[in-house]
């Protein structure tokens, strides 16, 4: 019998317009009547009342028969609700502006009425709306970590990019050593050398045993103080030592958040492991069959795109759902047709990129790709073989993205690890070939 089965049928729909610090509330039944309306305070006992409001309304009914309607889904609001146990679905904000038009067309627009139209899309249109599942508190945590190492290294990048600026304005010959600028060694070489000036006092002993510290293999000190003591930029009075100023900012920050990138990477390892051993504990699976250790050994996967998934798709990873993790991901293209179109002697559809999805998703499967393509045979084959067709980089790793996706779903569903089943793969084909 399937979940759905074993659940009770939903008597009452609940519609709730978020907001910082007044939640709009609405009840409706079966039948589409208004049965209450009301809000409460973003607070431990405003919550607690919405709780009580809600079995007070809907004559204590069992919390499964209640549909609670949201457009956020994250935060001690839903939080509660689930811990309750009601049932909470999400409906996006773009579907939420479209259903309003039933029962507005002039445009108006309040919280009440928001209220009534989530209530009222939980009662028509409960198959269009995502049910929030109830997560573990390992899930919670990877996905705390998993966005919090996105935000780090966005805000590193960010501030990468401002130290290369500052470098373009006076001091060039600090990028000719790498492409990171923000490398460790490189921001303690700026520190002892930060202007064309200073370079030219650089001792090879220091630069050689700076290198020696830091393990750095592909130049030596002699190249180092070549490439800083190339011919200097003259730039105009004062732009130097504004640069250097700025600079001073930009290099603590970048060490503070290197580090917190690799505390953050070293917790999100804990947690998969902790995530692991609950997951086991609770179906009682083998290791070999882990949903966790099965992403793990995924080719190109890291514990930062294993984390993003689970994250941000946990609950399609639970169901095996390929079609729906290729929407969230972003690799399901889109398609227009006109009616003119479809006539068989019309244009083809137009085919675009979709774009409505799971950003971090889809940035995660960008690098997997990416990853795979770069560091095994099998994808650098096929990245040649879409680039021999014509297809440019960017929709060819959505590609890869695609097939990697439906392949990871294939070893979850039959608990199989991706090792063997290239193996069997490899196997079947040699026995093809010698028939």
């Amino acid at each position: 019998m399937s979940d759905a089965e074993q659940k009770p049928e939903l008597q009452w729909f609940v519609g709730i317009d978020w907001a910082t610090q007044e939640h709009e509330v609405c009840v409706v039944d079966r039948e589409g009547k208004k049965v209450g309306g009301r809000s409460f305070k973003h607070t431990g006992e405003g919550l607690a009342t919405l709780c009580s409001w809600i079995a007070e309304v809907t004559s204590s009914a069992i919390a499964v028969q209640v549909a609670v309607v949201v457009e956020l889904v994250r935060g001690a609001l839903v939080a509660t609700l689930l811990e309750r146990g009601y049932r909470v679905f999400e409906c996006n904000p773009k579907q939420t502006d479209r259903l309003r038009d039933r029962h507005s067309v002039a445009g108006a627009k309040d919280d009440r009425l928001d209220a009534f139209v989530l209530a009222e899309a939980g009662r028509k249109d409960l198959s269009l709306l995502r049910e929030v599942p109830a997560d573990a508190e390992a899930m919670v945590q990877i996905r705390e970590l998993a966005r919090m190492h996105d935000e780090l290294v966005h805000d590193h990048v960010r501030l990468t990019n401002r130290l290369r600026e500052q470098l373009h304005r006076y001091y060039p010959q600090m990028l000719e050593l790498g492409s990171d600028v923000s490398e460790r060694w490189r921001l303690e070489l700026w520190e002892r050398a930060p202007t064309p000036d200073a370079a030219l006092e650089l001792r090879p002993a220091w630069v050689r045993a700076l290198l020696a510290r830091h393990r750095i293999r592909r130049i030596d000190a002699k190249e180092v103080i070549t490439t800083l003591r190339t011919r200097k930029l003259h730039v105009a009075p004062g732009v130097t030592e504004a640069a250097v100023m700025h600079i001073e900012t930009l290099v603590p920050q970048l060490r503070v958040l290197r580090d917190q990138i690799h505390a953050t990477e070293r917790k999100l390892d804990a947690a998969l492991n902790a995530f692991a051993a609950t997951e086991e504990s609770s179906v009682g699976q083998s290791d070999e069959q882990r949903d966790v250790a099965i992403l793990r050994e995924l080719p190109g996967a890291g514990k930062v795109v294993i984390a993003a998934l689970l994250a941000e798709a946990w609950p399609a990873l639970r169901a095996r759902d390929y079609h729906q993790l290729r929407a969230l991901s972003g690799v399901a293209p889109i398609t227009q047709q006109t009616g003119k179109q479809g006539k068989r002697k019309g244009p083809r559809p137009l085919v675009m990129m979709r774009r409505a999805c799971n950003a971090r998703l889809r940035d995660a499967l960008w690098h997997w790709a990416a990853s795979a393509a770069q560091h095994y045979e099998r994808w650098q084959r096929e990245l040649a073989a879409l680039h021999a067709r014509g297809i440019e980089r960017p929709q060819a790793l959505r590609i890869i993205g695609d097939r990697l996706l439906r392949i990871t779903c294939a070893c979850l569903r039959d608990g199989t690890h991706y090792k063997h089943v290239s193996e069997t793969n490899q196997e079947q084909s040699h026995a093809a070939q010698a028939a």
